[in-house]
């Protein structure tokens, strides 16, 4: 697998990855890129109802979230770990898509409250098991980290502007592997 710009990644501070997200595989891939930072990963609850997924997902870290009836915890999971100095891994489009998709704002609240960085990535590569057995080539690539004020009075102004940066990196992150190839 290639990761490319891996030395964009804070070592100084706790920080958000954000990543895109068009199938399981992208989830593994971010996770082996980032090694040995383990990553914990936001994943919908409906995912940790069968005993053997949960169990592998523990493994990989996950914790879940009811994204149908988001509650507190939604937040102060990801505060608490970030103030233990670990690294929170977040697919703002909520949802594997293979279109674009309108990001969500939970990584900007997250990274407002905890103080910390939001680091976009983009993983381009296979998306099946079919591609990913015809060792068709992986690739993060990170981008360059994204501060995100307190959200005070223009909170909404703020989101949009932090969603507005995350949604350009992710598409400047794809050109650039495009204009390597």
């Amino acid at each position: 697998m290639n990761v490319i710009n891996k030395q964009k990644l804070p070592n100084d501070q706790p920080f958000i990855i954000v990543c895109t997200h068009k199938s399981w595989i992208d989830v593994v891939c971010l996770g082996i890129a980032l090694y040995p930072l383990p990553v914990h990963f936001m994943a919908k609850k409906e995912l940790f109802q069968t005993k053997l997924i949960k169990r592998l997902l523990e493994n990989l870290n996950a914790f879940p979230v009811d994204r149908k009836n988001p509650g507190p915890s939604v937040l102060k999971i990801p505060i608490k770990l970030l103030r233990q100095n670990k690294v929170v891994g977040i697919f703002p489009s909520g949802t594997r898509a293979s279109e674009e998709k309108e990001l969500k704002n939970g990584a900007i609240h997250i990274a407002s409250k905890a103080n910390v960085p939001i680091i976009p990535a983009v993983y381009i590569g296979p998306s099946s098991i079919k591609d990913l057995l015809g060792r068709k080539k992986r690739t993060i690539i990170t981008g360059d980290r994204i501060k995100v004020p307190k959200l005070h009075n223009d909170k909404e102004a703020i989101i949009k502007t932090a969603n507005a940066l995350i949604s350009n990196s992710f598409e400047k992150l794809i050109q650039t592997k495009s204009n390597n190839i």
